[in-house]
């Protein structure tokens, strides 16, 4: 029993460690889906109350910044998709109501993307902002300019006493130690 056990769990190690087919492509969007997860669980952790919080009038609204990170997945990932698509989600939308849902659909199209994508079709060299870029270079983009808005609703979501969720398993951490 002991010996089928480690066999078991030998097996299963290996699979967990082996090389996706498309491991370029494969790690990027798994960095993608941290951003991802980290701007969807804001959006919801946000009260509708404070969509309209501006720390300062030089800066976005929470409601905008969500916006603008919608706008940002249809800026840059229809750069390797090979299509022109806007939304303009900041423009049109001032509501969690209304800009979750095209928050999660903006991130569905690049889900989308990466699905098109391979190691092979990745390194492609598409225009971007006047450069020459592979499709797999817009789309780590795209995942940059996400998290750099995600690190200004964490500013945002401090100000206002929410743990942000990259911060909630270390919520419990011991008295005097940051979060």
């Amino acid at each position: 029993m002991k010996l089928l056990t480690a066999a078991l769990l030998i097996t299963a190690v290996a699979s967990a460690q082996e090389t996706p087919a498309n491991p370029l492509v494969t790690v990027s969007q798994r960095i993608f889906s941290i951003a991802q997860n980290d701007i969807m669980r804001s959006a919801d952790k946000v009260p509708e109350d404070l969509w309209s919080f501006q720390p300062t009038k030089e800066v976005r609204t929470f409601a905008q910044l969500f916006a603008h990170v919608a706008d940002g997945q249809y800026e840059f990932c229809s750069v390797a998709a090979g299509q022109n698509v806007s939304m303009d989600v900041e423009k049109k939308f001032k509501t969690k109501a209304e800009i979750v849902p095209a928050l999660k659909q903006a991130f569905a199209f690049c889900d989308a993307t990466y699905g098109k994508l391979n190691d092979k079709s990745a390194a492609d060299l598409v225009s971007f902002f006047g450069m020459r870029i592979t499709k797999l270079g817009a789309m780590d983009f795209n995942t940059a300019h996400t998290m750099e808005h995600y690190g200004n609703l964490v500013t945002y979501m401090r100000l206002k006493g929410i743990v942000p969720p990259s911060s909630e398993s270390r919520q419990a951490a011991p008295s005097g130690s940051k979060k």
